[in-house]
C-alpha cells in the first residue's frame, strides 16, 4: 500500500526562493532514494478558518505562506529505507545547503504526518 508523509509549514514570504532552491535539491535526493513523488505547493488561496485552518494550525504570521507539502512511496517499508538512506546523504546535511532548512522556516509550528493511501484516482 501506498505511504505518503505530509507537511504544513509556515514559511516567510522572504524566504521563497530558499525554500523552492532546497525543495528541489531535497525533491533529487528523495526521488533517487525510493520516493515515486515530491511535491511541493506555495499557498495562494488559503483561508483563515474560524475554528480551524491551515494557518490557524501553524500559527501563520504576517509576511508568511502555507506551505503543503507531501512525499509518495511505494509502501511504509520502501519509506523507511528510502528515509534512512535520506538522512545519510551528504546532500541533505545542513552544512551543503545553500540555506539551511531550520534557517528558512521555523520547523515548531511545522505540521508532519504520515498515512497510508486508502484512495488514489487519477483522470486518464
Amino acid at each position: 500500500m501506498k505511504y505518503v508523509d505530509g507537511f504544513i509549514t509556515p514559511v516567510p514570504n522572504d524566504n521563497k526562493e530558499a525554500f523552492l532552491g532546497a525543495a528541489r535539491r531535497a525533491a533529487k535526493v528523495f526521488l533517487e532514494h525510493g520516493a515515486l513523488e515530491y511535491v511541493d505547493s506555495w499557498g495562494v488561496d488559503v483561508p483563515y478558518g474560524k475554528k480551524t485552518s491551515f494557518p490557524r494550525a501553524v500559527e501563520l504570521q504576517e509576511n508568511e505562506t502555507v506551505c503543503f507539502s507531501w512525499i509518495v512511496w511505494e509502501s511504509k517499508e520502501v519509506r523507511d529505507a528510502g528515509m534512512k538512506k535520506v538522512r545519510e546523504d551528504p546532500r541533505m546535511h545542513p552544512d551543503q545547503l545553500d540555506v539551511p532548512f531550520d534557517q528558512i522556516f521555523d520547523h515548531s509550528r511545522m505540521i508532519v504526518g504520515f498515512f497510508e493511501m486508502v484512495a488514489h484516482t487519477k483522470a486518464e
